[in-house]
Parts: C-alpha cells; structure tokens; sequence
C-alpha cells in the first residue's frame, strides 16, 4: 500500500468536501436563501449537507474571513449585517468600478463584442415590450457580464464580480420590482458604448448603481 498516496487521496476528498459545502453555501448567502442576521447553526447545516460538524466548523471560518459571516463569541455563526453606511461605501464603490468597467468596455470595442452587445440590445428591448420578466432578467445578467469582459482588464471584472456576488443579496431586495427600469437603464448605457461615448456610457452605468442602491437605501428605513 503507497501511504502517501493513501493520505494524499484522503487530503483531496477532505478538500473537495470542504469546498463544495463553501461554494453551495455562499450561493445560498448571495441568493438571498439566508437573509442578514439568519444564524447558521453547525448542527442544522451538518445535517442539511449530511456532513460531521467539522466541515461545517471549517466553511463558516472561511465565509468569516471573507466577511460574509459573522461568528460572535459563543454564539452560532449567522450571515453578515451591514449597517446603512457600509451599504452606502458599498454602492459609491460599485457605481465607480461599473462606470470604468463601461468605459474600458466602449474604447476596447472590437467587432465581436458589438455583436454581442447589438444581440443583446435587441433581445432586450424586444422581451421588454412585450413584458417577458425572465427574458428580461436574463438579459439583465447577461449585461454586467458581457460589460466587464469586454473592458479587458481581468483584474477589474474580477474585483466587480465579487462585489456584485457579495452585495446580489441586497440589490435583489428591490430587484423584483425594477427588472424593466433595470434593462431600460442598461440600454441606455449599450447606446452610448456602441456610440462610443466612453464618458457617457461610463456615467449612465454609474448612475445606474447609484439609482438602485438610493431605493435599496430608502426600503431599509422604512422598514
């Protein structure tokens, strides 16, 4: 029996384990499955997984080091809370990176990408006159990862990816009610990038955020 292979295998499955149980359960967070503030007991997320504690023990230390869980002293974990400010550093962040990611997406406009962007223009518009909510919703998706691959620059695609993963639960508060103000402020900003008005496109991505975030903010205090 090859022992270091033995215990390699083990290390891999432990690994595999762990990190599918990370990514299922940071989804979850992102889908909005657990809302701010919702404990996260070991035992009850051992028994949904069909995992020991340990994993469990494992993934909420990493979900704490990312700051999507919070971990307070002998308590269970619970998802992360983010008070009126950090939700406002938040958006003021995501409405300047979106707003360079539209710039850098309008000067780096190649053949393929206008393509892309025409297409999806198209579909857009024509699911939102005749009110189709999931084919708008997909095009809505469709347009901030098309927009940041298409500013060529990995390293900002990745860090807006991120922040649009961790703040999707908050924006999806409201989301339901604006799929079609979402696409007609997204069209505006294809408009100006296949134009190639890069400050345009830039400013109309950023204050798109920026609208969103103020009715994210105005439904938290009246709540």
């Amino acid at each position: 029996m090859n022992k270091n292979k033995s215990w390699s295998d083990l290390g891999q499955k432990h690994q595999s384990l762990n990190d599918s149980i990370y990514i299922a359960l940071r989804q979850a967070i992102f889908r909005g499955d657990y809302k701010p503030g919702e404990r996260l007991t070991e035992p009850g997320l051992a028994k949904l997984f069909g995992v020991s504690r340990n994993p469990i023990r494992e993934v909420l230390r990493k979900l704490q080091s990312e700051g999507i869980v919070e971990i307070p002293p002998r308590k269970s974990a619970r998802v992360a809370l983010f008070t009126s400010e950090e939700i406002e550093e938040i958006i003021e962040l995501r409405a300047e990176l979106e707003g360079l990611g539209a710039k850098f997406a309008t000067s780096r406009l190649n053949e393929e990408t206008e393509k892309l962007f025409r297409k999806l223009l198209e579909d857009g518009n024509k699911a939102a006159a005749n009110n189709q909510k999931t084919k708008i919703k997909n095009c809505n998706q469709k347009y901030h990862s098309l927009l940041a691959s298409s500013g060529k620059n990995r390293y900002l695609a990745d860090y807006v990816l991120n922040l649009r993963e961790r703040t999707l639960w908050l924006f999806e508060e409201i989301a339901g009610d604006r799929h079609e103000e979402s696409w007609n402020e997204h069209a505006v900003v294809i408009e100006a990038l296949l134009a190639g008005d890069e400050e345009k496109a830039a400013k109309l991505a950023s204050d798109h955020v920026r609208k969103v975030g103020s009715e994210v903010l105005k439904g938290r205090s009246s709540s």
